[in-house]
């Protein structure tokens, strides 16, 4: 019988792809598709995994691309996502294999995250060392906030169409360790919601306020209440944020003017919560305009919800990762305030989001400096290979 460590995939394994993986991963790099754009990306992913033997659907959602393989028998199924859009900035790495197209890069790093999926599956394509099905997802259009790629997929019929049991995605993780592998069971990533609040006053002249309805006065007393929500409304042990981005009000300073106009973002780990800051939201906002005399319209647009990781799940890719790297390169990652639409996908099915370290002197996400770990390939695909792996053993 084989030992643990030689039945399922290990580092070592992915020594001889490592260049090969650079140069998928930075080729990618050089060639950067913003969300919905990305056909040339699809079209090279797409291509490479018909060359695989897998069973290839393109076009689920847009651009994406799934790709199917089978081995042995077993009726149990396993998916992994990875996303493939680029972002609207102007790159500043100097590299030799930066954006060839002025205005659009891979500050995101989910040139990377293509790449480890890729490596993972032309793994376990050549070895067939699983009992089940592996199900590999591309996802476009993942930095679109409203609609995005996962929706557009999930709309397109995704878990109709292919079946599996649980699904796994992974982001990298500026400031960790290259290589390393950070996991958090239940929330982790927060929602993000977004609101529009127009308040309409009465304008006039400057210097006769008392026959208007001033509503920058009305604006500023908001912003100032809306901070007291977290403050005065929420546990103390619970997190939660409440910014106001952008306030637009007048064009002249001798005039007061009609309108005002606030912009916020609402970021929260729980859904009471999420519930708990609208309902607050949109009370105290038309509270402080009625106590002025304004009237107010809100426009309140959720966004991706919370990504809940599901416990077993969690603690399974824990278990793979210490494994695969040591249990001193495996962490606990901390609350993420930012958002991921993969929130969508574990709304429908069980499955745990994970974070590989970028490095400690990583340029943060979204950054025009920033570069995804090349490191961090070997680590990310083999951790991916041999989750599948152990996911469908034989004795599954």
């Amino acid at each position: 019988m084989p030992t643990l460590d030689n039945a399922y995939a290990r580092l070592s394994d992915f020594e001889a792809m490592e260049g090969e993986l650079k140069a998928t991963r930075q080729y990618l790099h050089a060639h950067p598709e913003l969300s919905f754009e990305e056909a040339e990306t699809a079209r090279y992913v797409a291509e490479k995994l018909e060359g695989w033997g897998y069973d290839v659907t393109r076009n689920v959602g847009g651009h994406g691309v799934v790709a199917r393989l089978s081995a042995g028998k077993g009726g149990k199924g396993i998916a992994i996502r990875a996303d493939m859009d680029a972002l609207p900035i102007v790159e500043e790495t100097g590299l030799a294999y930066a954006s060839g197209t002025p205005g659009k890069m891979h500050a995101c790093g989910h040139d990377g995250h293509t790449t480890v999926l890729l490596g993972a599956a032309e793994y376990l394509a050549r070895t067939r060392r699983f009992n089940g099905t592996v199900t590999l997802i591309f996802q476009p259009a993942e930095e679109a906030g409203k609609n995005s790629g996962a929706q557009a997929m999930i709309a397109d019929g995704l878990f109709e169409r292919f079946s599996f049991d649980a699904i796994f995605g992974l982001h990298n993780h500026p400031g960790a360790p290259e290589g390393t592998i950070l996991l958090r069971s239940g929330p982790m990533m927060a929602a993000s919601d977004t609101v529009e609040i127009t308040i309409k006053g009465k304008g006039g002249h400057a210097s006769r306020p008392h026959l208007t309805i001033d509503p920058v006065v009305v604006a500023c007393n908001l912003v100032v209440s809306l901070q007291t929500i977290i403050s005065r409304n929420l546990d103390p042990t619970q997190t939660a944020v409440i910014t106001v981005g952008t306030i637009h009000a007048g064009d002249a300073v001798n005039v007061i003017p009609e309108y005002a106009k606030l912009a916020l973002s609402v970021r929260s780990f729980e859904p009471g919560i999420r519930d708990l800051l609208q309902e607050r939201i949109t009370k105290l906002a038309r509270a402080v305009a009625e106590g002025h005399n304004a009237s107010i319209e809100i426009d309140y647009d959720r966004g991706n919800p919370v990504v809940v990781n599901s416990p077993a799940e969690t603690d399974f890719a824990r278990i793979v990762a210490a494994e695969l790297i040591g249990e001193d390169k495996v962490a606990t990652c901390p609350l993420i305030p930012g958002s991921e639409d993969f929130s969508h996908f574990l709304e429908h099915k069980p499955g745990s989001f994970l974070r590989l370290g970028n490095g400690m002197n990583s340029a943060i996400l979204h950054s025009p400096k920033y570069d995804f770990a090349d490191a961090s390939l070997t680590v990310g695909a083999a951790m991916w290979a041999r989750l599948a792996e152990r996911y469908l053993q034989d004795d599954a």
